[in-house]
């Protein structure tokens, strides 16, 4: 692991999810796994977030089974790596991670998550089981166990995209291979964030 990566508190992932950026999902179960690009994704608690998987994605069963999962927040470097790995699906690539072009780690504990290189954020999440939202609106929640930032972004719980640089920016994914990069703060004096 890069020595910029540090702990943050799961209790404040609020601030992490909250600008709205596409996710990389990160699931595995019993002996397999996988990542996707995911773009609807959001906070629904101070430490909780939901992300929808459809379920023609071979990431579905896995979130289904597996006690957890991560979401990560790429950064514009790795613009072609999170179209890959939201274009390409392991049902029809078993190579896909290999040939994504992607660089993985682990952090100790929850060894089993292919957790990408290049990323603003990394939060890993307890899967709460609710069967109803799963089957109908394709729904997973996750209570955050674990988080981590790239202090170079996102240190002493706010980002700091100002003085990262361009290439630290989080991408927010539109259609077609066409994404945004997040823009300049506004801060409006007399509010603490």
């Amino acid at each position: 692991m890069e020595d910029f990566i540090k702990p943050v508190d799961p209790k404040i992932l609020w601030r992490t999810l909250n600008i709205g950026g596409t996710v990389l999902v990160s699931s595995a179960a019993e002996g397999k796994s996988d990542v996707m690009a995911a773009g609807w994704n959001s906070v629904v608690d101070f430490d909780k977030a939901m992300v929808i998987i459809d379920k023609t994605h071979y990431t579905r069963p896995l979130m289904e089974k597996g006690e957890y999962f991560a979401l990560q927040l790429p950064l514009a470097t790795i613009a072609p790596v999170v179209m890959n790995l939201g274009s390409v699906s392991k049902n029809d690539e078993p190579e896909k991670l290999e040939k994504s072009g992607a660089e993985f780690f682990a952090i100790p504990g929850f060894e089993a998550l292919p957790l990408v290189k290049g990323c603003a954020a990394w939060l890993i999440f307890r899967r709460i089981p609710e069967p109803h939202n799963e089957q109908v609106y394709d729904m997973f929640i996750g209570q955050c166990v674990g988080a981590w930032s790239d202090t170079r972004v996102f240190a002493n719980g706010h980002w700091h995209f100002e003085t990262a640089g361009e290439d630290c920016r989080t991408l927010h994914y539109v259609s077609g291979g066409h994404f945004y990069k997040i823009g300049d703060p506004i801060t409006v004096p007399g509010y603490d964030g």
